[in-house]
């Protein structure tokens, strides 16, 4: 009998379970001990009513044997490595299941969230500011959700850094679908985590809970475009409740995308209007976002952009800039509040 699984598939609370091994030690204990527990705790007793600890042998064992086979591990609040981490999350969760290295969850990590349905803008901003986190050696923490979380994790690929993506449904699920493929490569140089049980569906009430592992395992959030209904306002929440860095990317008062991150901004969140604020905050060692050489001028593209509202497109037709290197001068001048980013990609001059 594997009690650990046998432990993690009784029908009881995270609490419970915690409670029970501060008091037992183990897993195996708690089996060993179960009738003694049934008449000392009122609570599992009555969450357990009519159930035999016997029972569930080969639930066990064919959980064992599908985890094997699907390359999947698991850590449990039992395991003195991981017991403290676990202990950080709020609400903390009795186990994890995962396929890649475990052990990266105890490097210094920083979540990315954001929009899924994110702009131009915010696509660049989450390059940018993913490639300087790997620079750093931190490790990359998000949802694995479509928009801002999967650019970051990208990204973090891209640039040969580590990469943990917490699901909100079964581990043997990939959700969003399209993005099957990446998790399988985080997993080669990173950690895929979930802590529901194998064949959970993505329901809607997951992704708060979630939405509670990324802030519990991260050493801060930075925050890039979110509606006022965004569950990356969980996050931020959650992280500022445990007192660690919430760092925001303002985004235009004029776009509804953003306007519930700007509104952590308002409550006190930390705001990155330079690259000097990415590098106190989060006390990195260098930071190398730095102004590009760029043809036409800079003085060129503010030319170009006015007081009166002019689309990406027309932009882009009237430079000699690559498209992906026009994102990110635009982004380094409205982090100076040089220029302001409309619904739909148009600009304007703030100064």
């Amino acid at each position: 009998m594997n009690y650990e699984l046998w432990l993690i598939l009784i029908n009881i609370t995270n609490f419970q379970k915690i409670k029970l091994i501060d008091k037992y030690k183990t897993a195996e204990n708690v089996y060993n001990n179960f009738e003694e527990i049934l008449i000392e705790n009122k609570m599992v007793a009555k969450k357990l009513k009519n159930f035999e600890k016997e029972s569930l042998y080969y639930e066990v064992s064919n959980l064992e044997k599908i985890l094997l086979k699907k390359n999947i591990g698991y850590i449990t609040y039992a395991n003195p490595l991981y017991r403290e981490k676990l202990s950080g999350i709020l609400e903390s969760p009795f186990f994890l299941f995962y396929r890649g290295d475990i052990d990266i969850i105890n490097r210094k990590s920083i979540g990315v969230v954001g929009a899924r349905k994110c702009s131009n803008y915010g696509l660049t901003v989450t390059k940018l500011l993913t490639k300087e986190l790997i620079t750093n050696n931190i490790t990359l923490i998000s949802g694995g959700a479509r928009g801002i979380d999967s650019i970051a994790h990208k990204t973090a690929l891209e640039s040969d850094g580590y990469n943990i993506a917490v699901l909100g449904c079964g581990i043997d699920i990939a959700y969003p679908p399209e993005n099957s493929v990446l998790f399988s490569k985080i997993s080669e140089k990173g950690v895929v985590i979930s802590e529901f049980l194998l064949g959970t569906a993505p329901f809607r009430e997951n992704f708060p809970r979630r939405n509670r592992i990324i802030s519990g395992l991260s050493d801060g959030i930075i925050v890039i475009e979110a509606s006022e209904k965004s569950g990356s306002l969980i996050t931020a929440r959650l992280a500022h409740k445990q007192e660690k860095p919430v760092i925001v990317v303002p985004g235009s008062i004029l776009y509804d995308g953003a306007s519930g991150s700007n509104k952590l901004i308002r409550d006190g969140a930390s705001i990155c209007t330079d690259i000097e604020d990415l590098r106190v905050l989060l006390s990195l060692e260098h930071v190398n976002i730095k102004p590009m050489n760029f043809t036409p001028e800079k003085s060129e593209i503010l030319d170009l952009i006015t007081d009166s509202p002019i689309h990406i497109d027309d932009i882009f037709k009237n430079t000699s800039v690559d498209r992906g290197a026009l994102y990110a001068l635009l982004f380094e001048m409205q982090i100076k509040s040089e220029i302001i980013c409309l619904p739909g990609n148009y600009y304007v001059k703030t100064i």
